[in-house]
């Protein structure tokens, strides 16, 4: 298991910073493990969890976006360019940025050198919330994020912490 799991920065180099420059809402979370691990491992490892399958289970019969290990597995190969609810909307040899159907959450993964001249992998996982736009084109987030926004900072902990159990077994 990891040690931590930390909020951080986003990286420089980031798929998921033009949405900080947006004014979106987003979040970060890094954490290091032991075991070298490329994009494709965490991406496959990521949306195979268990915390993931449940999340995927209810996409299937609330929002009819039904996915499997195997549509995971083409994601995270870059064979395929949709998963259940999202559609990648960029990807690099160390980042994977997907966008939901309704092209208002942002999900990132990123896998990096481990810091401190250690050995292993650093792994990142964040979000963006795009805020909606009143009549009048301000921005806002609303009430539905402000009241699930404790959860979301939860959840993502458990689904980072879930992928790197998968991986260093």
């Amino acid at each position: 298991m990891p040690d931590t799991i930390e909020t951080c920065e986003l990286p420089a180099s980031a798929l998921l910073r033009k949405y900080v420059y947006a004014g979106a809402y987003t979040d970060c979370y890094v954490t290091q493990i032991a075991a070298s691990v490329s994009l494709a491992e965490y991406v496959e490892a990521f949306y195979t969890t268990v915390p993931f399958k449940l999340e995927r289970f209810i996409l299937k019969w609330v929002v009819s976006k039904p996915s499997s290990d195997s549509d995971a597995r083409h994601l995270a190969l870059a064979q395929a360019d949709s998963f259940a609810a999202w559609r990648v909307e960029g990807r690099s040899a160390d980042q994977l940025l997907l966008c939901d159907f309704r092209q208002s959450t942002r999900s990132w993964l990123m896998v990096a050198p481990p810091e401190r001249n250690a050995t292993g992998t650093r792994l990142y996982f964040g979000s963006a919330v795009v805020p909606a736009r009143t009549k009048s084109g301000e921005a806002q987030m609303g009430f539905v994020f402000q009241a699930l926004l404790g959860f979301h900072k939860l959840y993502s902990r458990v689904l980072l912490r879930a992928a790197t159990a998968r991986l260093v077994r």
